[in-house]
């Protein structure tokens, strides 16, 4: 069953020249769903909602998406086939299908007719099994890229990927999109994805420079464009980037059968982001627009430590999977080339 949780869908569309796409996750009927973010660029819908103080508990879907906050339409996509199977949020006179989405900017924004759009989010809903996935640059990993802290041209491919955990009678799974500006390193301190540069080389934020793979001294802090100005899912491409994808960004999405209250999923969906902590040097950095979404059906009695606890490893063990698993493109290598 897909990440280890009964009930649980998992469907992708890939753009045909595979710089793009996006991933959905349908979980059965009465889930509770939240978000966390910690990105300082995010581009999210339904993040209120979704959000420890938001009414609604319930979660219909939860799509993934590259194209920055143009990949937010692939949302309306998602809805309309919900909405088609009768799943929603019943109001007075019909039902609104709940469907929380979060984007990274890969290439495809830089081409409109390579956007994923409604059509993209409803295809990925057609193609939804309880099968897992699979892994590397498909769906929502198709554009991701990893290990830039030296500079886009030293980077690896990132991509989707995939991991559970079990205890004590609960499971918790994880399906996460790797594309952040941190290098990939294992539970054992050894590395899985490292910028292409020497060893010894200077790299970001240790170096000094204001941005990765900016000389130091070249721009001031100061110098660099408002928080407001980055593109929603990640910082904008620097003017002159080398070909691909620059931007940075880690989405997901934690699954568990556990029974979570909204603001326990909150709290787990918080808790979830030590994954990135585990796996990235440096996390959460200015250059990241990271966004996890917790989806709980509700099976299973379970202390949301434990809970919490699992969805950090399995966060944790997704990154690394998704890089380990993706094919070089766009003139980048892949760890799975070698």
């Amino acid at each position: 069953m897909a990440l280890g949780v009964d009930g649980v869908r998992i469907g992708m569309w890939t753009s045909p020249d595979g710089v793009t796409g996006c991933t959905v996750v349908l979980p059965p009927e009465g889930t509770v769903g939240a978000i966390a973010v910690r990105g300082v660029a995010p581009g999210t819908r339904e993040a209120a909602v979704l959000g420890p103080t938001g009414k609604v508990t319930v979660c219909h879907g939860i799509v993934l998406s590259g194209g920055s906050a143009y990949g937010l339409a692939t949302a309306d996509g998602v809805m309309r086939w919900l909405e088609q199977q009768g799943t929603g949020y019943a109001t007075a006179d019909w039902i609104v299908p709940i469907v929380g989405a979060a984007i990274l900017l890969d290439a495809s924004v830089r081409s409109p007719e390579l956007r994923p759009g409604a059509t993209a989010g409803w295809a990925a809903c057609e193609a939804a099994s309880e099968d897992d996935p699979p892994e590397g640059g498909v769906g929502v990993g198709a554009g991701c890229t990893v290990a830039k802290v030296a500079g886009i041209e030293h980077a690896w491919r990132g991509g989707q990927g995939i991991a559970v955990r079990r205890a004590a009678g609960v499971t918790v799974g994880a399906i996460v999109a790797n594309n952040a500006v941190g290098e990939v390193v294992d539970d054992d301190g050894s590395w899985v994805a490292r910028a292409r540069v020497a060893g010894d080389a200077p790299r970001y934020p240790t170096d000094g420079a204001a941005r990765p793979g900016q000389p130091p001294g070249a721009a001031s802090v100061a110098a660099q464009p408002p928080r407001e100005a980055a593109a929603p899912g990640g910082d904008a491409p620097a003017e002159g980037a080398a070909a691909g994808p620059s931007a940075s960004t880690v989405l997901g999405c934690i699954v568990t059968d556990a029974r979570l209250t909204k603001q326990q999923a909150h709290r787990v969906a918080d808790l979830g982001h030590g994954g990135l902590a585990r796996a990235l040097r440096p996390a959460h950095t200015e250059f990241d627009g990271d966004a996890l979404f917790c989806l709980a059906t509700g099976q299973i009695d379970a202390t949301v430590d434990l809970v919490a606890h699992l969805a950090v490893e399995a966060v944790a063990d997704a990154l690394r999977r998704g890089p380990r698993a993706a094919a070089g493109h766009s003139h980048l290598p892949g760890l799975a080339d070698r």
